[in-house]
């Protein structure tokens, strides 16, 4: 389909790229009990979150000779978002950005993703969106910011949306590039990092499933040590080697490439690894230290921060309730991940 067209142009025996609300109903109504509460829990902590921020935003207003000035927190009307899908279904991108946009009032949500399958159309069900279209890459980003017409009846339209949110690949975020401005845009995020910082106290076992845990995620995800001591950091790879072997495929051939666009740093102390870590701004910061949270609280540029051995990035990635689609490529040192506060506004009042 190109920008422009509508369904009604498309032959009479094309496929239906919108997945109806009694689709995703039957959907969620067929999972297995488990899989049903595992996406009732997520939305749930996700949308509590979300609530949670978006109830900090408040409206303002002053006194100012004459009158009052102040501003108006309002949701953008329409939010697109975006769950990637092409090689393994991502449910939890549906709830996070999903739930994030009711949560911060949009009146319509769209969600495209491609080859949803049944547990993606069953998150679709309970993160609330509106208009579901299975379509994916560049051509999801136009369909969403453009808005596609309907055909009379038989499939629904695509309204144009004022603001699109959610990961994807380079496709996808080159198309986000180029829409920005029509319409606003969350991020343009990707590859996936991680940068764990770690001394002589952490678990190497644990450290290197969390590296390989991200460097699963894609062939150009990038794992990152610091560290204050080279044993630990000889200690890690020699784990990570030993766990990579272990994988099945594809997931081994996928981790394995991804190590090789990561890299350790070895630091003469911790406030060094502080800086180093400050310098690339990962997009997942793990702190594996003796004492985690003070240096938890001297990092300041990230887009998600997991504090001590147990506070793995694959919670965040799955639900704790915080977002996962968050800044890459060092843009944590100026932006941070997607919340209700890149779904409203903030508008100006003077009153005389």
């Amino acid at each position: 389909m190109e920008i422009g067209q509508s369904f009604s142009d498309l032959p009479k025996n094309s496929t239906t790229y919108i997945i109806s609300k009694a689709e995703q109903k039957s959907a969620y109504d067929s999972l297995p009990p488990a899989q049903k509460s595992s996406l009732d829990s997520i939305h749930a902590r996700v949308k509590t979150f979300a609530s949670a921020q978006r109830a900090a935003i408040t409206n303002i207003e002053i006194p100012i000779p004459g009158g009052f000035a102040g501003h108006k927190v309002t949701a953008c009307k329409t939010a697109g978002c975006y769950a990637p899908g092409g090689r393994y279904p991502l449910p939890s991108s549906v709830v996070m950005t999903c739930a994030t946009a009711r949560a911060a009032g949009c009146d319509v949500v769209v969600l495209s993703t491609p080859n949803p399958q049944l547990i993606t159309k069953a998150a679709g069900y309970v993160a609330g969106c509106d208009v579901f279209v299975a379509v994916g890459g560049a051509q999801a980003i136009a369909a969403m910011a453009y808005g596609v017409k309907g055909n009379g009846g038989e499939m629904e339209d695509i309204p144009p949306c004022d603001v699109i949110c959610g990961p994807g690949n380079k496709w996808v975020t080159a198309a986000k590039s180029l829409v920005n401005g029509h319409c606003g845009i969350d991020m343009l995020a990707g590859p996936s990092e991680v940068l764990v910082i770690c001394d002589d106290t952490a678990d190497v076992k644990v450290v290197a499933s969390d590296l390989i845990a991200q460097a699963e995620h894609d062939v150009v995800a990038r794992p990152i040590l610091v560290s204050d001591n080279e044993d630990v950091v000889n200690g890690i790879i020699a784990e990570c080697k030993v766990q990579l072997s272990t994988l099945p495929s594809p997931n081994r051939e996928t981790a394995t490439t991804a190590f090789g666009t990561g890299f350790a740093v070895i630091c003469g102390d911790i406030e060094e690894c502080v800086r180093v870590s400050d310098s690339i701004a990962p997009e997942h910061l793990e702190i594996q230290t003796l004492d985690h949270q003070a240096v938890a609280d001297s990092c300041r540029c990230y887009g998600g921060l997991f504090i001590g051995t147990r506070a793995a990035e694959v919670l965040g990635d799955y639900g704790a309730g915080p977002n996962h689609t968050l800044p890459t490529g060092g843009t944590g040192r100026y932006t941070g991940g997607l919340s209700v506060f890149r779904l409203v506004r903030g508008g100006w009042e003077v009153l005389y």
